[in-house]
């Protein structure tokens, strides 16, 4: 049996097309089973929770994946409240977050995931570093703070009531940017040598996509900077693919 991810969206944000639909293509690349519910905007919630229950029970869907964010009719929370633990490979179920926290998980949140797995194939020793996290979003922030902890990081949490952030992000050996606000990390805020994680995906108005780091200033004084796009990005997808497949290893016990 294949692993099999079944991806629901709701309405027709952009932003949200172009990412189902790079993780369809990444499905189809892979040979996994791949299910796309283009749904209208107009959705009720009881159709929205009708959908993820069918899929509870499919045999053929080990991953469940509801595109965030929904219209603002719906309930995000309830909707993957809905969603069974198992098959939950965003990892945003209460249970999953607690795995996450006591340290014993199936499945971690795609872009944290794929930012660990970054630090860790560019030999990046995080036991004993200063790890600063601008950003504290149940997607990215607290989970990506969590993360580094557990590999024996000592982690500052930054957020928009921080008072002299400059001041915390300046001791940073390892920083991770996920403000959601367009260069917003510039040179004077980082120590010199230290790697650089721009979690920041923001289009100008000029169109072009830039992160959360004002890149080229940066990067000549960081050890070690992603890109955006093309960083963090690709990662958050692979690492979609690894808990769908691990979602699907679960269920069939090998």
């Amino acid at each position: 049996m294949l692993p099999g991810l079944a991806v629901i969206i709701v309405g027709e944000d952009p932003a949200s097309k172009v990412y189902v639909g790079r993780k369809e293509a990444m499905c189809q690349e892979l040979g996994m089973h791949s299910e796309k519910f283009a749904l209208p905007e107009e959705t009720t919630q009881e159709e929205l929770v009708a959908l993820v229950e069918k899929l509870n029970c499919d045999d053929k869907v080990h991953g469940i994946l509801v595109q965030l964010p929904l219209p603002k009719h719906l309930d995000e929370k309830a909707v993957i409240n809905t969603i069974r633990p198992e098959k939950d490979v965003d990892a945003f179920h209460p249970v999953n977050v607690g795995k996450i926290m006591i340290g014993d998980y199936d499945f971690v949140p795609c872009t944290p995931a794929g930012i660990m797995e970054l630090i860790a194939e560019s030999k990046v020793e995080v036991e004993g570093k200063t790890c600063v996290v601008i950003g504290r979003s149940n997607i990215v922030g607290k989970p990506m703070s969590m993360l580094l902890l557990h590999k024996n990081g000592t982690v500052t949490t930054c957020h928009s009531r921080t008072k002299n952030i400059k001041e915390i992000t300046k001791t940073a050996d390892i920083l991770v940017a996920a403000v959601g606000r367009a260069n917003f990390v510039t040179a004077d805020m980082v120590k010199p040598g230290a790697v650089v994680i721009d979690v920041g995906m923001n289009r100008l108005e000029d169109g072009r996509l830039v992160g959360d780091v004002a890149f080229d200033e940066v990067e000549r004084i960081a050890g070690a900077i992603t890109p955006v796009p093309g960083g963090v990005g690709p990662m958050t997808i692979a690492m979609l693919m690894q808990n769908t497949f691990t979602a699907a290893k679960n269920t069939l016990n090998f």
